[in-house]
């Protein structure tokens, strides 16, 4: 049986930095394994029917991850960063290819709660206006806009998101706080009537 310890896991990161395919053929089913945990947790709460499923989100973001050149992974906090920031990005581009409109389209506001899950039936619209809120609180405050990536993308713990970042879980958990409640603001303001011209 694999060693998944933290441990284990940030040193084979480390020699797969350092070009050591073994490390990586090793890595490979254990963080997988992970992703895909994350992934159905997210997935979970999706409208029925819907067209993504985890190992498909999984296997795209795995591979996009394997395919990223010159990047040196410090650590597993490291990786599952990444990997949020790449599930970010494969949800929101399969929900806009679906015609979802960007906010302003008569969609709910979405709801973080400290598990970090969107309590509602059909996300994909609202997924595009929280892509789209984030953008702004990254121009804004990059690092809140990263432990809500974290932590509702990647479903990151707050010890692994402090980690990750390099802050304390008591950062973590203000950040995330004062995010929720700019993102909440952000997405229940009126769409202006000018936007989308």
């Amino acid at each position: 049986m694999a060693d998944t310890s933290a441990s284990n896991v940030t040193g084979l990161l480390r020699a797969w930095t350092d070009g050591d395919e073994s490390a990586q053929e090793k890595l490979a089913p254990i963080l997988w394994k992970e992703l895909h945990q994350n992934a159905r947790a997210y997935l979970r709460k999706e409208r029925p029917g819907h067209t993504l499923q985890a190992s498909a989100l999984v296997n795209e973001a795995f591979i996009r991850l394997v395919d990223v050149k010159g990047i040196e992974w410090r650590d597993r906090s490291h990786f599952f960063a990444m990997a949020s920031k790449m599930m970010r990005r494969i949800l929101v581009d399969h929900a806009r290819s679906h015609g979802y409109q960007k906010r302003g389209g008569g969609q709910k506001a979405v709801s973080l709660n400290d598990s970090a899950i969107v309590q509602a039936t059909d996300r994909s619209s609202e997924l595009v206006a929280l892509d789209d809120a984030l953008q702004a609180l990254e121009k804004h405050d990059a690092r809140k806009a990263r432990v809500i990536e974290m932590r509702f993308f990647g479903g990151l713990s707050v010890e692994e998101t402090a980690a990750a970042l390099n802050v304390s879980t008591q950062t973590v958990l203000r950040d995330w706080s004062l995010a929720k409640a700019w993102l909440t603001r952000e997405m229940t303001k009126p769409a202006h009537p000018d936007q989308g011209r």
